[in-house]
């Protein structure tokens, strides 16, 4: 029998790390929102960007520094 404190070995499952591509998670929290609905298109084309970077560096929320990075690599830049 377990005690309150206890738990066995098997039942831990790290969602930290995965062991591949696959088994990244289908659905993950949003920093922003859980919809891009409303939004204009260079909005979704952005909100796109810096999920599918969320989902690529399994970061649940970025940094502004991120966020530039992404913004840049859709061809803005500063005028």
């Amino acid at each position: 029998m377990l005690h309150a404190t206890e738990t066995p070995a098997n039942d831990f499952v790290d969602r930290r790390s995965y062991e591949s591509a696959q088994d990244v998670p289908v659905r993950e929290r949003r920093q922003f929102t859980n919809s891009h609905d409303g939004l204009s298109d260079n909005a979704r084309e952005l909100a796109l960007a810096i999920d599918e970077y969320k989902l690529r560096h399994r970061r649940r929320f970025i940094t502004f520094e991120e966020m530039l990075s992404v913004v840049e690599s859709l061809g803005y830049a500063k005028a």
